[in-house]
């Protein structure tokens, strides 16, 4: 599981990860649709704070409104025109609603002080790069896994493509 490879990986900042789980999603997200995708992001979420210990934490509240947060995103991002937006494009969108969220919690519940926002630059400069990585390496795999995107029935275009 990418979410507990992840956890091994030294932070330099509190809260700044990669996000490789999310790699899963975005190929979900293109090949089976948005609500598949919801599950596997929510499901990642859960088992991912159970193995770690982390379940009802704050870690997984700041983990769950990020993950529901960028799949809002997400669902709206997939409207957008497909010759503009891809797996690159929504990974960053979704990079930004993850922390955007992520900060919000923190600021309410866990950090009473408006200088949790002096980190936004940080954040923000995180999830344009990891944000693209992740949508690179999500539409290299999807390319060589034979492409498919989602049709209006859920179903990749591999399986509704005739013979």
């Amino acid at each position: 599981m990418l979410t507990v490879a992840e956890a091994a990986i030294p932070l330099p900042l509190p809260g700044v990860k990669p996000g490789l789980a999310n790699i899963v999603t975005l190929i979900v997200l293109a090949r089976w649709g948005w609500r598949e995708a919801v599950w596997v992001a929510l499901l990642r979420v859960f088992a991912g704070s159970l193995l770690l210990g982390q379940f009802l934490a704050p870690g997984f509240f700041l983990s769950l409104s990020g993950a529901l947060a960028s799949l809002v995103v997400l669902g709206l991002a997939m409207h957008l025109p497909r010759r503009w937006f891809g797996p690159v494009s929504h990974s960053i969108l979704a990079a930004f609603a993850h922390i955007g969220a992520q900060l919000v919690v923190a600021r309410l519940w866990l950090v009473p002080h408006d200088g949790v926002f002096y980190l936004v630059p940080v954040f923000a400069l995180a999830a344009v790069v990891f944000g693209l990585v992740n949508g690179l390496v999500a539409a290299r795999l999807m390319e060589e896994l034979g492409g498919g995107g989602a049709s209006g029935d859920g179903k990749s275009k591999e399986a509704v493509r005739p013979s």
